[in-house]
């Protein structure tokens, strides 16, 4: 008989631990110590969490490389196999089991929550795999090729600072192309089931990929580190290193990026389909239901965010027309829109004017936000342009996490394609939403909660993310950055897109839109030039749901806001507000209003108050 296999939790925990030499047996048996006592609820639920997500780390290395831990630097998963599929599974089934055996009425406030997050994260990604999602594994907005890419170009997230970080990347090179070769053959495997992307996704995808077909090795993205050895290199390891380098670009990294390249134009290409929403797939309207749960933590149904966001867009349209008429202006929104363009000091002038705006208003928004916020990160982030291979299918800005201890600093991209077509209203609140005290500020303070396990600090939830990215840019008025009412017509403007987004997203993939009816809607009735509308909308047919988040989790976190003020009328404290909000980490947005009902019914009940704010002492700042 075979012995049976032991659990894959337990399995790679063992491969990390390595060999350990096992000390013999004593000589005389010494009397037996007492039993120590059992470990409480809470530490076996602690215990577990970080085993599994120690175990998820050995499966998904270039996760650790992003929170900062290089031991995995060396591998990169190729997730698209048989073999690692079934391998998650049996992590997140195992995960899912052992914390079902712990009794939640056991474990403290804090214990309960971890339990809360544990499992609903892990029922939630359990419940995903029943959806072909391995069959489409490229697109232009969010796939391997583009980050590998922007991983070995250097800056990113992959360190280059010692010849050990150049010899990793050179063998996670390996790993990337078995991932390479698997995109092939599941994207084969997909037209044999009928799932295939639409083909303006391919037609988006394909220039990308050629970016890095190249003969030489220096006209790569990935001869960046090699163009610029730090110190921590010796000279006498750099000729060994150029030689490797030259030869992984040149004889692997560039032919695989041909053979996908190739593939997917000559071969993939004629069976893209015409039709660009989800709910065209078979099982697609599950499927894209799935993405909407995920996307936005909630029970709403796509009717119920069409609806939404068609409410939205109409209440935004009518705070714009008002401010319209405050400045004087006596067209249409669309004139009001061609008037700002036509402002002088409202353009950039150049792509790198267009950075140092951002750079110039990041330096002067990081020393208002303590009005607001008692917690500060301590990580900083830097403004750079999207990389020239994706700045065409990329959005206006984009945000990259820094690691906890600051050792990588944050990077907030800006997409400097179209600087002529925007206009420099947007600056203030792209760089709220981005930056401080947006996505910079909350994930910077989520890793830096050392107190919590990894899970939740490495975690994310889509609606509380960017939800509080959307937040942040509301909070402009009360920074005092919205000066002047075409800075708040930036803001409406930005806000408005997020509106859009529910309508365009939902009509796409639940209503059968076309690209073309997506578009007219998203010229008529948003702010942006043709060329963001067509990338924004190209970027919803890759990735269904994810514009969802943006909307439902703000308007949830300002619900709560007036929730709060509300209830304890004068003895509302934003500050004390901010840290409860931030202080546990992203979680569902069902799970954040338990959790700030329980803080407002503490602070109105604090020192007798309750039930009433009248006559009750002012709160005490948070921190």
């Amino acid at each position: 008989m075979r012995a049976a296999r032991p659990p894959l939790l337990l399995s790679l925990l063992v491969s990390l631990a390595g060999c350990r030499t096992v000390a013999p047996p004593a000589a005389a048996a010494k009397p037996a110590a007492p039993a120590p006592a059992a470990p409480s609820a809470d530490a076996r639920l602690t215990q577990w969490v970080e085993q599994s997500f120690e175990a998820r780390l050995a499966l998904a290395p270039t996760l650790a490389t992003s929170i900062g831990d290089n031991r995995f630097n060396h591998l990169y998963a190729d997730d698209l196999s048989d073999a690692h599929r079934a391998r998650m599974r049996a992590l997140l089934e195992e995960g899912l089991a052992g914390a079902r055996a712990i009794d939640p009425r056991a474990l403290s406030e804090q214990g309960r929550l971890t339990h809360t997050l544990f499992v609903r994260g892990l029922e939630l990604e359990l419940a995903g795999l029943r959806f072909p999602q391995h069959l489409l594994p490229v697109n232009q907005f969010s796939s391997a090729p583009s980050a590998f890419a922007q991983m070995g170009a250097g800056g990113g997230l992959h360190p280059f600072k010692t010849t050990k970080d150049y010899e990793d990347f050179l063998s996670r090179m390996d790993g990337y192309l078995a991932w390479n070769a698997s995109a092939i053959a599941r994207l084969r495997e997909g037209v044999q089931a009928g799932v295939v992307l639409p083909r303006v996704v391919v037609e988006r995808t394909l220039p990308q990929l050629a970016a890095h077909v190249v003969a030489r090795a220096e006209d790569s993205l990935f001869w960046g580190p090699v163009a610029h050895f730090p110190e921590g290199v010796p000279e006498a390891d750099r000729a060994r290193l150029t030689a490797a380098y030259r030869a992984a670009i040149e004889g692997k990294l560039a032919p695989a990026y041909r053979r996908l390249h190739d593939f997917l134009r000559d071969e993939y290409l004629p069976h893209a389909r015409s039709s660009v929403g989800l709910g065209a797939l078979p099982g697609g309207d599950a499927w894209y239901a799935y993405l909407v749960r995920r996307s936005t933590t909630t029970e709403l149904t796509p009717d119920a965010l069409h609806a939404l966001g068609l409410s939205e867009v109409a209440r935004i349209h009518r705070e714009l027309e008002a401010l319209m008429r405050e400045v004087g202006f006596t067209g249409d929104r669309a004139a009001f829109n061609k008037h700002v363009m036509g402002l002088s000091a409202l353009r950039f002038k150049s792509r790198e004017d267009m950075l140092e705006r951002h750079r110039a208003f990041k330096e002067r928004v990081e020393g208002l936000t303590p009005r607001l916020f008692s917690l500060i990160p301590r990580q900083t982030y830097e403004v750079r342009a999207v990389e020239a291979f994706r700045e065409k299918s990329a959005s206006i800005g984009a945000y990259q996490a820094a690691t906890a201890d600051g050792s990588r600093p944050g990077i907030f991209y800006v997409n400097t394609r179209d600087w002529a077509e925007v206009p420099a209203t947007t600056v203030e609140a792209l760089t709220l939403h981005e930056g401080a005290p947006g996505h910079h500020f909350q994930l910077s303070v989520q890793r830096s909660l050392e107190s919590l396990p990894r899970f939740r600090r490495f975690g994310s939830y889509t609606a509380y993310v960017e939800g509080w990215g959307l937040y942040a840019e509301t909070l402009g008025t009360e920074l005092g950055v919205y000066t002047d009412p075409y800075q708040r017509y930036g803001a409406l403007s930005e806000e408005l897109w997020r509106a859009v987004r529910l309508v365009l997203d939902t009509g796409l993939h639940a209503r059968g839109w076309t690209r073309e009816e997506a578009i007219a809607y998203g010229l008529q009735n948003g702010t942006r030039s043709e060329k963001q509308v067509v990338a924004e909308v190209e970027r919803f047919i890759a990735i269904p749901g994810q514009a969802l988040a943006y909307k439902v989790g703000q308007l949830k976190l300002s619900e709560l806001r007036a929730r709060a003020e509300r209830a304890l009328g004068p003895r509302f404290d934003v500050k004390a507000f901010h840290r409860e909000v931030l202080e546990d980490g992203a979680m569902p947005l069902d799970v954040l209003s338990e959790k700030l009902d329980a803080w407002i019914a503490r602070e109105a009940a604090r020192d007798g108050c309750s039930g009433s704010t009248e006559g009750c002492p002012p709160s005490p700042r948070a921190g």
